[in-house]
């Protein structure tokens, strides 16, 4: 995988026109196009189809979590608008995670269309330890809860998960080579943290072992965003 390819921008904005600004300004250096809830229910669904129309690849995150009939239909509507990746929260459970890979498979084997990956979604990168143990009466650390989520993933079916990147070695370590990770709170040395309490840099997230790297706002707020991720692509190429 190329440098470039491991980068999943964020368009974390309001409008269309912004959003599709964006790809296709940066469509060339990066990898894939993360349609999160913001831009997602502010224009509509629609917005997938135009970013493959301009060559991109999208990661839905919608983090679904709800009963499993209701996040298997979900899952097969999503499949069928051919989005690479999309996710659900691991803490709706084996049975919801396994009708979720369910749905893309029978989408797959329906449509012929390439299969969604699914992600679960382990501890919120905003998270800190005595939140999760405190506030959401989660006993553990952090990486015990993460990890334990990641293999209930895998054991439910699901391609991958998405963690902070201090995590990434013990779930690489826990799930195997084959098994996909997805980064946010990843920040560059020259970038602001913003609201991230786990977060690290690019170069040491990959070296970590993750696939993939959700970043944002370090692009999207440059002064000049093509500046910006090939600045990121050269690091993690050094």
């Amino acid at each position: 995988m190329q440098a470039k390819d491991r980068i999943i921008l964020a368009l974390d904005v309001d409008s269309e026109e912004q959003a599709l600004n964006l790809v296709e300004r940066l469509q060339p250096h990066v990898g894939l196009f993360k349609v999160g809830m913001q831009l997602y229910n502010g224009v509509g669904p629609g917005i997938i189809h135009k970013i493959h129309g301009l060559g991109g690849q999208v990661f839905l995150d919608l983090k679904f979590h709800d009963i499993p009939n209701t996040v298997g239909a979900v899952s097969r509507v999503i499949a069928g608008l051919g989005c690479l990746m999309f996710n659900v929260h691991c803490a709706g459970g084996r049975a919801m995670m396994e009708s979720a890979a369910r749905a893309v498979q029978e989408v797959e084997e329906k449509q012929g269309k390439t299969r969604s990956r699914v992600l679960g979604v382990t501890v919120l990168t905003s998270l800190s330890q005595s939140q999760v143990n405190e506030e959401l009466g989660i006993p553990g650390t952090v990486q015990d809860v993460v990890v334990r989520w990641a293999e209930l993933a895998k054991n439910s079916g699901l391609d991958g998960v998405v963690a902070s990147p201090r995590e990434v070695s013990a779930i690489r370590e826990a799930c195997g080579p084959d098994f996909l990770i997805v980064t946010p709170g990843v920040r560059p040395t020259w970038a602001d943290t913003q609201d991230q309490k786990r977060f690290t840099t690019p170069r040491e997230a990959v070296e970590s072992g993750a696939d993939y790297l959700v970043i944002g706002r370090p692009i999207t707020a440059a002064p000049d965003p093509v500046a910006a991720a090939q600045r990121i692509t050269s690091e993690l190429e050094e």
